[in-house]
């Protein structure tokens, strides 16, 4: 299980959280949490299997990169003023 990824951002004045983390093999998913005013907004489940497809190197590593990855996107669409 890998270490997760915890950002704030503000857009257009509206505070945001945004948690991702590596729920392990026993239940395999990449998981993010959008938070506003302490409430869950939405939620992005990603299974390992759709996550790790297109990494080639060790599990251990694809898994850090796909939890990266996940958790950037979900801030770039963000901060373009979507909500994923």
């Amino acid at each position: 299980m890998q270490k997760g990824f915890n950002s704030d951002v503000t857009v257009r004045g509206q505070k945001f959280h945004v948690q991702t983390e590596d729920w392990g093999m026993k239940n395999p998913f990449l998981v993010s949490r959008i938070f506003c005013n302490g409430a869950v907004i939405k939620t992005v489940k990603t299974p390992y299997e759709t996550a790790l497809k297109a990494e080639s190197i060790r599990e251990t590593e694809a898994i850090k990169m796909a939890l990266r990855r996940q958790h950037n996107d979900i801030m770039d669409i963000l901060l373009a003023g979507k909500m994923p």
